[in-house]
């Protein structure tokens, strides 16, 4: 069998022909989205619905992926078979007669004409057959599953029975309406998300990532546990860009994790710190991942009210990584960075243009209220324009390497793309077949009416669909399936959707499937199941933060200033006392009853004053015996320091 591929292969043109196509049709996936961006076609006084916009962009996809990604993953060929060269041009005229057609045909799907369902049916399988390829099996498998929900829906039992479609129908609506192939997901993904990656990419390009990673080891380099004190505020910065945990891994993680290794610290430690401060990147603002930009749009709120919502939590997860960063140095008696390993200041400080990029971001976000596409690409001139003026390390990047960027971009993008158009064919069997109403209504009566309980179900269901998928296609499935039912027991909406946002990622490190985990423990050279436990371990806020937000959205930053600010101070010795008895460390080691009582203490300080009745109680409790826990630590420790030295 392998003869018989290699042959088919060997028949077929070299990737050296191949090649030069799929970068140009990269190239000009990002220059389109660019153009989009700006309003191009506006000013030019050309109209487009944006959905045709949408095929052009999914028209460019789908041939890149087959040119460029072999049948089977991994496999090293020098050649691209006939067979992916007639699949990359099929794909490419199918979904572009949808591009010129659309006006035509959108009023005709239910008519069903041939004219429709021939390309929609092509569109979809070659969709699923190029997403297979990107991403493997695991997201295949679950939209066939609704897929064949919506052809067979009616012989399933109970209260999930729902409205079975003829095939040819439904081949037609997914290809061309509104809420399928071309909805909401691609919106976002051919939008703001390739306008953030080109950022992304430029940033990279420039130097500004290896800014990042300097500016953290010189800020924490110098104290104890400084290798993981790096790890976590590098991955935090880098991830927040990049928006896929894996990938965060593999970028910080092959500077981080042997520095953390060499430092003395367990291998399967190293690995678990790294992966989830590499998660949390993608829960953290100003940018966070692409499922943030597609939270926004789902709510149909500005995506400055989702950063703002998403601010406290985040810096909760990354509070409590960096404390047990700390804390477990301290425990292993793990020394700061070699001084010859930290950068000089002066060196650092001249990529401090890199600054500006951001600010801009931020600025025209929230201050100007800009489109976040639109904010992107500014970012992204201004640090083409300072990197071309100032340089970093005494390096400036080459036009050839800018222009570049733009096809890397395109190559970047399209793991994404094809998530956000199978993701589509969910939304539309959600729509069409009423199973949306349907599994809402049967979480919420599982759940008998009792929040916690749903909010347990709903936790157990995130991290199992979660498992294996990449972070927007389990952003999706979560806000589709499970949010609507939180909504329906009165949490509000945006406190549903980040709530099922962080159950969804904690499958990234959380056995048996723990992407993120299992990528950091490759490079550390650590067992994989150890290395997901201890990161759970250490991730352990992000198991908890979200339930707590569910029941007081003053953690949202939602309500008056005096609860929040209170929320705030609560919380952050909560995190505190429990990271230390996680660790079994605060200024000494701790015996098993005293890191019961920090954790007891922690936990009660954690909860917020408004989550219930006795809210307040609990949080007074929490604070006074925490603080006076760790004010006998102090003092204990402090006496045995002046005894040793006496």
């Amino acid at each position: 069998m392998n003869g018989t591929v290699e042959g088919g292969a060997a028949r077929g043109p070299s990737m050296g022909t191949c090649r030069p196509i799929a970068d140009v049709l990269a190239c000009l996936l990002t220059l389109t989205a660019v153009a989009w961006a700006v309003s191009l076609p506006r000013y030019l006084g050309v109209g487009f619905y944006p959905q045709q916009f949408f095929a052009v962009v999914l028209g460019l996809v789908l041939p890149i992926a087959f040119l460029t990604l072999p049948a089977r993953r991994g496999d090293d060929r020098p050649r691209v078979p006939w067979f992916d060269v007639v699949l990359a041009v099929l794909s490419a005229a199918a979904v572009g007669y949808i591009a010129v057609r659309y006006p035509v045909l959108i009023n005709k799907i239910f008519v069903r004409p041939p004219e429709i369902w021939i390309p929609g049916l092509i569109t979809i399988l070659l969709t699923l057959e190029a997403l297979r390829r990107a991403t493997g099996w695991a997201l295949v498998i679950i939209i066939s599953v609704f897929l064949l929900y919506g052809l067979f829906g009616d012989i399933v039992p109970g209260r999930l029975q729902g409205r079975a479609q003829s095939w040819d129908l439904l081949a037609g609506y997914m290809a061309f309406d509104a809420n399928g192939i071309l909805g909401l997901p691609m919106s976002v993904a051919s939008t703001i998300v390739i306008a953030f990656i080109l950022f992304g990419v430029l940033l990279g390009l420039t130097g500004g990532s290896n800014f990042f990673t300097d500016a953290a080891m010189l800020g924490m380099g110098r104290f104890r546990g400084g290798s993981m004190k790096i790890s976590v505020l590098a991955s935090g910065l880098f991830g927040s860009i990049s928006g896929s945990a894996v990938a965060n891994v593999v970028g910080t993680g092959i500077v981080t994790i042997p520095m953390i290794k060499r430092d003395g610290y367990p291998a399967h430690k190293a690995a678990a710190i790294e992966a989830v401060a590499s998660t949390g990147g993608q829960l953290m603002p100003p940018v966070m991942g692409a499922a943030a930009f597609l939270m926004a749009e789902m709510l149909s709120v500005s995506y400055a009210t989702v950063v703002l919502a998403a601010l406290l939590p985040a810096l909760l997860y990354y509070i409590a990584l960096f404390i047990q960063a700390d804390l477990e140095a301290a425990r292993l008696g793990i020394s700061p960075v070699p001084k010859s390993e930290i950068p000089p200041a002066r060196g650092v400080l001249k990529g401090a243009h890199f600054i500006v990029g951001f600010a801009i971001l931020i600025f025209t976000l929230f201050s100007l209220n800009w489109q976040p596409e639109r904010a992107a690409l500014l970012a992204a001139v201004s640090i083409i324009v300072t990197s071309l003026a100032l340089g970093y390390r005494g390096k400036r990047p080459a036009l050839s390497a800018i222009g570049a960027s733009l096809t890397n971009t395109g190559y970047a993008v399209v793991e994404i793309v094809l998530i956000s158009a199978a993701s589509g064919l969910v939304i539309g069997i959600l729509n069409l077949t009423g199973l949306s109403f349907n599994l809402t209504y049967a979480l919420v009566q599982l759940g008998g009416g009792s929040i916690i309980l749903l909010l347990a179900l709903s936790a157990i269901v995130c991290i199992v669909l979660g498992m294996g998928l990449p972070t927007l296609g389990v952003y999706v499935l979560l806000a589709a399936l499970v949010a609507p039912a939180l909504v329906k027991l009165g949490i509000p909406p945006i406190a549903a959707h980040l709530y099922v946002l962080y159950f969804g990622m904690m499958s990234m490190i959380t056995p048996p499937i723990a992407m993120a985990a299992f990528a950091a423990a490759a490079l550390a050279k650590a067992p994989a199941m150890s290395t997901g436990f201890a990161a759970m371990r250490f991730g352990w806020a992000a198991y908890v933060v979200p339930v707590l937000f569910v029941f007081s959205p003053s953690l949202l930053l939602m309500g008056d200033s005096f609860h929040i600010g209170l929320a705030v101070i609560t919380a952050i010795i909560g995190v505190w006392l429990v990271s230390a008895a996680l660790a079994g460390y605060f200024a000494s080691l701790l015996s098993p009853t005293k890191r019961g009582l920090f954790a007891l203490f922690g936990l009660a300080a954690l909860v917020p004053a408004g989550a219930f009745s006795g809210g307040v109680y609990s949080d007074i409790v929490g604070v006074v015996g925490g603080v006076a826990l760790m004010a006998t630590e102090f003092a204990r420790s402090r006496r045995g320091v002046v005894q040793a030295e006496s």
